[in-house]
């Protein structure tokens, strides 16, 4: 057995079959490389020959420390299979809204800009219209014409009846009734049609002659303004956009999933999303998937709807997915991290009396940080979690792991 003594400072440097990767150690004085005491007696000679391939590490328990290095008992756990996709952060088509004048103007009054938070009802532009007046002042004369024409019927209705008056003069103020009626809903209508409220409309004659030609471009609901097509003294037509508002409080995730993805891939499925170098990934599930494939990419869009009270998911933003496809239980898992490449064959670190020895084993399925070891690691036996890769490195620097390979 040989051993790699560490009983002062050191500066390792993990090169050539370490993926050109330097490593470097500082743990207190020089190392030495002791070999094992040459076999004399029968017992060790039969050691010697248990043990000519082993390698060992020991370390104190500050050296320990220092390096990070960490065990923990190997145990049953759960493989998830997933799905890597990509897509992009867009704005929730619902809560977007594009925001019309529905009447010709000039704008009078511009009250929001680009970024500008708004709440619903909030005013965000003024519009004076001519042909709005003309609107307001038909609904006013259709509503004073019934005035009049409600009261003329009940006389003739009242004539009528003392046998004063004909049948026929009592028809026609019933029908000029009826008609100017529907002349007053039809004025009302238009009014609703160019947003007005009921309330407002019912209020109009107690309103004063200034706001017959005033029309108030309003917020329907709680958003930021992100498109703005208007300014002060702009001639604009009748169905001028001039605002794009969008509640920003959540965002959709647009994924594209390609065409040999797309019977694995569900509604209700748990998506991870990752946004890139500082930003922490987002959890959220699949709640629509495009029933048609795109015909250039011939790939089918994935929707997931995320959460963005703080406004950290831009629109715009690429981003990458894993799907959970399936979860499969293992009698053994390990972190990936511990599984290193010795000697072209699969090895975790353990400890013994000796220090920290390799152990070969038999890997099986993996997925994401995780392996299946399915064979020369129990369950419940201590293995190194982390720092396993330093290990390796003290094996290779100190010349007794020439035949090491790169690590997971």
């Amino acid at each position: 057995m040989k051993r790699i003594l560490l009983p002062a400072a050191i500066v390792f440097f993990a090169v050539g079959c370490v993926a050109g990767v330097v490593l470097q150690w500082r743990l207190g004085l020089l190392s030495s490389v002791a070999p094992m005491p040459a076999a004399g007696s029968d017992e060790r000679e039969r050691e010697g020959q248990m043990h000519s391939d082993e390698q060992v590490v020991e370390l104190s328990e500050a050296q320990i420390a220092e390096l990070g290095v960490t065990l923990a008992p190997a145990g049953a756990g759960q493989l998830q299979h997933t799905i890597a996709l990509s897509g992009e952060i867009a704005v929730n088509a619902d809560r977007l809204a594009h925001l019309v004048t529905r009447v010709p103007g000039v704008a009078k009054d511009v009250r929001k800009t680009l970024g500008d938070r708004v709440t619903a009802g909030e005013v965000m532009a003024v519009v004076e219209s001519r042909e709005l007046a003309d609107a307001k002042a038909a609904y006013l004369a259709a509503r004073r014409k019934l005035e009049l024409s409600e009261a003329s019927f009940r006389r003739e209705e009242s004539l009528w009846a003392k046998k004063v008056s004909s049948e026929q003069e009592y028809l026609d103020a019933r029908q000029t009734l009826a008609e100017t009626q529907i002349e007053l809903h039809t004025a009302a209508q238009k009014l609703h049609a160019l947003g007005f409220s009921k309330e407002y409309v019912e209020k109009l004659p107690e309103l004063p002659d200034a706001a017959l030609t005033r029309y108030e471009i309003v917020a329907p609901f709680d958003a930021t303004v992100i498109g703005k097509h208007i300014t002060l003294g702009e001639a604009l037509k009748d169905d001028a956009e001039v605002f794009v508002i969008a509640d920003l409080s959540t965002v959709w995730v647009q994924l594209n999933v390609h065409q040999r993805d797309l019977a694995s891939v569900r509604e209700g499925q748990e998506v991870q999303v990752s946004f890139g170098p500082g930003a922490p990934a987002a959890t959220g599930q699949i709640s629509y998937i495009d029933p048609i494939v795109a015909e250039q990419t011939r790939t089918a869009l994935a929707r997931v709807v995320l959460p963005n009270a703080d406004g950290r998911y831009r629109p715009g933003l690429f981003v990458n997915a894993e799907i959970v496809t399936e979860i499969v239980p293992v009698a053994v898992l390990v972190a990936r991290q511990a599984v290193q490449m010795l000697e072209d064959r699969q090895a975790v670190f353990v400890r013994t009396e000796h220090g920290f020895e390799p152990q070969f084993v038999t890997v099986g399925r993996s997925s994401g940080d995780a392996i299946e070891i399915v064979g020369g690691l129990a369950a419940g036996e201590a293995y190194v979690t982390h720092g396993a890769f330093e290990l390796k490195a003290a094996l290779v620097t100190a010349g007794l792991g020439s035949h090491a390979g790169h690590g997971h």
